[in-house]
């Protein structure tokens, strides 16, 4: 690369780089995927803008970091940048694949790299010659700005939850006549670029579905799973086992985007800590403990068939090893709750109780307390600032509630009874996270979300 005047490297070029199969079996160590091979085939044969949505698992990790590794192995000078919703998709996911790669690489070629956390360089031309991973967020689009060379490549991993504004931002790195665009992801998000690279840009696009079914990677006890947990026609089943973009679902109060793109996302907050508590009525349900501290969700738990008095002992035992104590304990006062809010306020906890039954603050627009606070989780999510724990169930929970309007046109979300009837679970966790919401300190965080940003300054009771 550096030299072309070695006879090894020259034959190196001539024997790989129009074969990346061949480079995968021979320098890689590995067979590709029967799909691998078709679409890597597909980019050395001259297809610049290439879009994959697939189900969860099926290699799209293994396929982006062998491809990128032999874009970069077989070209001069040449620069691969990779870029990501999320640190964690990015580094623990995908770098971390394409590190694999390079150390299986033979000792001759080791010796020529240098492997950085987010960059592998070529000695000889660290500026030339590189992969770069870059993290996407919406207030800094520049990940993929400004990459120029005689070969480029630019990857973009969970493509669905990569912000609209890092694509246009690249628009000049993805419009040079050697620059190589690959999208992949799960297809979570019914709009943006990758959404679009499917549907009205397919024309001057290489698109493909890899589902779970025709993927040797995938058991069929994942995808029975799946099936059984949230049904052949949920969105959930659609995008990560089908590969499919989701329905719209305009009875749905929170999309699967929505829940899935706020899960791990890199936010920092140094705002008050505020609790959530949602007391189980029944031996179904579940008591949850949501705590929150300013735009990130730090935890949810769970705790089931304790009494009054068990509960009020957790609640105290979380408070009193807390790291960072609430500076408010918000919990719903129906039934059973009532109880705890008393038994916490004799204890000196800073607890408020709120009955999600009463009226809202907004008049005229929801039909109960919860509901309001159901869309002003909502708006919470679609600032996009925000962080929820990595919980598959709370992403079900907050995705399957269903809203309608009374017949003087409020707006109501179905409730707890309503769910069961249907043949699924209470959405414990959610309604603890909601009770969050419930305060002042809660809501007023940023005040960027226009339709959302008026805190609730009603039904807030018991101040100890």
């Amino acid at each position: 690369m550096s030299s072309p005047s070695s006879n090894l490297f020259v034959e190196f070029i001539n024997r790989y780089k129009a074969h990346p199969e061949l480079c995968c079996r021979e320098v890689f160590g590995f067979t590709p995927d029967p799909w691998q091979r078709e679409e890597m085939e597909a980019i050395a044969q001259g297809h610049r803008r290439v879009s994959i949505r697939s189900g969860h698992g099926v290699g799209k990790s293994t396929f982006a970091a062998s491809t990128m590794l032999w874009f970069f192995m077989t070209r001069f000078p040449v620069k691969v940048v990779v870029t990501a919703p999320t640190s964690a998709q990015l580094f623990d996911a995908l770098f971390a694949e394409l590190k694999g790669l390079v150390n299986r690489l033979s000792p001759a070629w080791q010796q020529l790299l240098t492997v950085k956390q987010d960059r592998i360089e070529l000695k000889a031309a660290p500026d030339e010659a590189f992969i770069s991973a870059r993290t996407s967020r919406a207030e800094t689009p520049e990940a993929l700005q400004g990459v120029h060379s005689a070969n480029v490549m630019l990857v973009a991993d969970e493509a669905s939850g990569v912000p609209d504004l890092v694509f246009e931002a690249a628009g000049g790195s993805m419009s040079g006549e050697n620059a190589h665009t690959i999208l992949l992801g799960n297809p979570t998000r019914g709009s943006g670029l990758f959404y679009m690279t499917h549907t009205s840009l397919s024309g001057t696009w290489r698109t493909r579905r890899v589902s779970c079914l025709d993927s040797p990677r995938v058991s069929a006890e994942y995808v029975q799973e799946q099936k059984d947990k949230y049904g052949e026609d949920s969105n959930a089943y659609r995008v990560r086992v089908l590969g499919e973009f989701p329905r719209s679902d305009d009875d749905t109060v929170i999309s699967l985007d929505l829940a899935e793109s706020a899960m791990g996302r890199d936010v920092v907050s140094e705002a008050p800590e505020v609790w959530g508590l949602d007391v189980a009525r029944f031996g179904g349900d579940r008591t949850a403990l949501a705590k929150r501290r300013g735009t990130i969700v730090t935890s949810v738990r769970t705790w089931k068939n304790l009494d009054l008095m068990q509960t009020t002992g957790a609640i105290v035992a979380e408070y009193r090893t807390a790291e960072k104590r609430p500076t408010v304990i918000l919990v719903d006062s129906i039934g059973l709750g009532g109880g705890v809010v008393d038994r916490l306020r004799e204890l000196e906890l800073p607890v408020r109780g709120i009955n999600v039954s009463e009226v809202p603050s907004v008049a005229g627009t929801y039909m109960n307390l919860r509901t309001e606070l159901w869309f002003k989780m909502k708006g919470w999510l679609e600032a996009r600032d925000c962080r929820l724990p990595r919980d598959e169930e709370l992403v079900h929970e907050l995705t399957t509630p269903r809203f309608s309007f009374t017949s003087s046109g409020k707006l109501k979300v179905e409730g707890k009874d309503d769910m069961k009837r249907r043949g699924l679970p209470s959405s414990d966790k959610v309604d603890a996270v909601c009770l969050t919401m419930a305060t002042d300190a809660a809501t007023l965080l940023t005040g960027r979300f226009s339709s959302w940003n008026s805190p609730i300054r009603r039904n807030l009771k018991g101040v100890a």
